[in-house]
C-alpha cells in the first residue's frame, strides 16, 4: 500500500492569488507540503496583460508567468494543473478531485477567482461571443481581431475599454455598448469617465452610452450582429461580453462557507472555518479605512490577501492593511487609482485633462481624501495613496495647486 503524504496546505486556484500564496508560505517559513491546484493547464500567470500586451502579441507566456517553472520545484510546491476540485469534505479535511481522487489538508486556501457575468440574452451561446478571463480567452479574441474586422463590445468597464484600445492598435474597428449614461459608471468619477470616453472616440471607437442590448444575431452558428434595444443593428465579426464578473463561490457554498457577494473573510483571510482561508476575487473582505466590507477585483488585493493568509497559517503578525489600488493602460494613458470613493462629498481636479495628465481627488464630508484617480500623473497617485492611508483632511485649494508638491503635504 502506498503511504499517503502528510497533510499540508492545499491551494485551490492557481491564479495570481493562489500562486502568490504558495510563494509567501515558503517565504514566511512554512516547511510542510504545499499543493497548488488549477483548472487551467498553465502555471500561475499575470492576467491584466491579457487585454493589452498579450492580445497585441507584445508578450509571451514567459513574460506573463508569475515565476519560472523551476521555482515550484525548488520551493517544493506541487502543482496539479488541468485539475478540478469538485467538493470540500470539511469533517474529513479533504478536497475531492474530479476523477475520484482526494487530498488531505491541514490548511485549505480557496483562490477560486471569479467568472464572467452572463448577459442572459438570445444569441449568447453563438460562436464568436467571447469573454476575457484567461489566456485561452485572449487567444480566441486575438484570432478575430485585425484589419477589416469589427468587434462589438458589450460593457464599457475597464476590460471593455482596454480591449477597444487593443483592437484599434491591431487595426480593427470597435463599438462599445454601455447601458449607463457614461463609461466606467460604476467604478470611476465623472471627470475620468468623460476623459476616457472622449479619448476612445478620438481614436475611432464608436462609444454608445445609455444603450441597451436586445439580442446577439448569428449566421452559420456564429455571431454577426448585435441588436440594440432601440432597434438598431450593429454588424460585427465578434462580440465581447464585458459586463463584470461574479465571485466563484460554488465550492465554498456547497461547504457552507459562502456569503452575500463573495466568501466572507476577516483581515487574516480566514473564513468561518479556522482551517480554511479564502483570497482574491472570490472574497468579500473588510476594508478598515472605510468601515465596511466589499469585494475587490485587483492584483494588489490578491497579493495582499495572499500575504494575510500565509502570515496567519505561519503564525506571523498580520501585514498592515493596505490602501486598495488599481490600474489600467489604454493607448498611451496610464490610469492609476488609489482608494475607494464611497459617498464622496466633493471631487477636486488637479491639472488639465486637455494636456493628458491630471488627477481627481475624491473627498469625504469631513475633507478626508477617500480616493485619487490619476492619468499619466504617477506622483499625484503616490501622494494621493499616502493621503488616503493617513486619512488626512486636505483643503481643496491645496489639491488644486499644481505648484504645490503633494508629496510634501502627504509627508
Amino acid at each position: 500500500m502506498v503511504e499517503e503524504a502528510a497533510p499540508g496546505v492545499v491551494i485551490v486556484g492557481a491564479g495570481h492569488a493562489g500562486g502568490s500564496a504558495a510563494a509567501f508560505l515558503r517565504q514566511y517559513g512554512w516547511k510542510g507540503p504545499i499543493t497548488l491546484i488549477g483548472e487551467e493547464p498553465l502555471l500561475p500567470y499575470q492576467r491584466p496583460p491579457l487585454s493589452k500586451a498579450w492580445l497585441k502579441r507584445e508578450a509571451t507566456a514567459d513574460n506573463l508567468a508569475l515565476r519560472p517553472a523551476r521555482f515550484y520545484d525548488q520551493q517544493r510546491i506541487e502543482t496539479r494543473l488541468g485539475t478540478r476540485v469538485i467538493a470540500i469534505d470539511r469533517p474529513a479535511r479533504r478536497v475531492l478531485l474530479e476523477g475520484g481522487e482526494s487530498l488531505p489538508y491541514a490548511h485549505l486556501i480557496l483562490a477560486t477567482g471569479a467568472r464572467p457575468r452572463r448577459l442572459g440574452l438570445p444569441g449568447e451561446a453563438l460562436d464568436r461571443v467571447l469573454s476575457l478571463r484567461s489566456a485561452a480567452d485572449a487567444d480566441a479574441l486575438a484570432a478575430v481581431l485585425g484589419p477589416g474586422r469589427r468587434i462589438a463590445i458589450i460593457g464599457g468597464g475597464y476590460i471593455g475599454l482596454e480591449v477597444a484600445a487593443s483592437a484599434r492598435a491591431l487595426g480593427a474597428e470597435a463599438v462599445v455598448i454601455e447601458r449607463e449614461r457614461r463609461v466606467l459608471a460604476r467604478v470611476a468619477g465623472e471627470a475620468l469617465s468623460a476623459f476616457l470616453g472622449n479619448r476612445h472616440r478620438a481614436e475611432g471607437v464608436e462609444v454608445l452610452t445609455s444603450t441597451t442590448t436586445e439580442a446577439i444575431e448569428g449566421e452559420g452558428g456564429a455571431a454577426c450582429a448585435v441588436r440594440l434595444g432601440d432597434g438598431r443593428r450593429i454588424p460585427c465579426d465578434a462580440v465581447l461580453v464585458g459586463i463584470g464578473a461574479m465571485p466563484e463561490v460554488s465550492l465554498a457554498a456547497a461547504a457552507g462557507l459562502d456569503g452575500p457577494g463573495g466568501i466572507e473573510v476577516d483581515l487574516a483571510a480566514r473564513t468561518a472555518d479556522p482551517l480554511i482561508h479564502a483570497i482574491g476575487d472570490c472574497t468579500r473582505r473588510p476594508l478598515p479605512l472605510y468601515a465596511r466590507e466589499a469585494r475587490l477585483e485587483s492584483v494588489p488585493n490578491a497579493i495582499e490577501q495572499a500575504k494575510q493568509a500565509a502570515a496567519d497559517i505561519c503564525g506571523r503578525p498580520p501585514p498592515v492593511p493596505e490602501v486598495p489600488w488599481f490600474w489600467s493602460d489604454q493607448y498611451n494613458l496610464r490610469l492609476q487609482i488609489a482608494g475607494l470613493a464611497f459617498d464622496p462629498a466633493e471631487a477636486v481636479l488637479r491639472g488639465d485633462p486637455a494636456e493628458g495628465s491630471f488627477a481627481v481627488f475624491h473627498l469625504g464630508a469631513d475633507g478626508r481624501v477617500l480616493a485619487v484617480e490619476a492619468v499619466n500623473a504617477p506622483a499625484d497617485f503616490m501622494a494621493g495613496r499616502l493621503l488616503v492611508a493617513r486619512q488626512m483632511p486636505v483643503p481643496p485649494a491645496q489639491l488644486r495647486d499644481t505648484g504645490l508638491a503633494l508629496k510634501e503635504l502627504a509627508a
